[in-house]
């Protein structure tokens, strides 16, 4: 999709296709929404929930950003565009799971990769991504191999601490309401990965 014209043909095939097929569905949504399952995902063209997990509309609550990132939890006056999305979904929509979502080639890692050797992208982007620092200087610090898939790996790890630094979400998983996951989607196979939450691993589903 290269234009305008086609974002508009391709809105006038989905009112001829899967709208005609779903008209119900959309009339029920309409009356409001409640999905279980929240994924925090990349804003890369390349990784969209839904076609990953073959989801209806009205399934999943899908916040995106660069590098798939949830900041810790603060109380300053900034605006908390993920945080927000993030105290919707557990206290009013009361979604039962909570799935990070990295990916494969991923800008915002590689943007982070390459502020170590002193060549920030981007006026907002750099500091954006600088909430993988300590966890990308661990990562090189092992001497890795591949930094770019190990960080990608690590950085879901750290969106899912970040998580648990936020009250409302600590105390509904304390209380069994809530679970938190991990995932990492290898773009060009068409793979995703699943992270064991004892282990920080990651296996191929």
């Amino acid at each position: 999709m290269q234009s305008i014209t086609q974002l508009l043909e391709g809105y006038r095939a989905f009112r001829d296709g899967p709208y005609k097929h779903q008209a119900a569905l959309y009339e029920a949504l309409g009356q409001g929404q409640s999905p279980k399952i929240m994924i925090i995902g990349c804003a890369d063209s390349r990784a969209e929930p839904a076609d990953i997990f073959n989801a209806a509309p009205g399934q999943l609550f899908v916040v995106r950003n660069v590098a798939n990132l949830v900041p810790p939890y603060e109380e300053t006056d900034g605006l908390h565009g993920v945080s927000a999305a993030l105290e919707f979904a557990v206290t009013a929509l009361k979604v039962e799971h909570i799935v990070v979502m990295g990916h494969g080639g991923c800008g915002g890692v590689q943007a982070c990769l390459s502020a170590a050797e002193d060549k920030p992208v981007g006026q907002f982007i750099a500091p954006w991504v600088q909430l993988l620092d300590e966890t990308r200087d661990a990562v090189l610090s092992q001497g890795s191999e591949d930094p770019q898939t190990d960080l990608e790996h690590a950085g879901v790890g750290t969106s899912i601490d970040n998580l648990m630094s936020f009250p409302f979400v600590r105390k509904a998983v304390a209380e069994g309401r809530l679970e938190l996951h991990g995932a990492w989607f290898a773009i060009a196979l068409g793979e995703l990965h699943w992270r064991d939450n004892q282990t920080g691993a990651f296996k191929k589903v």
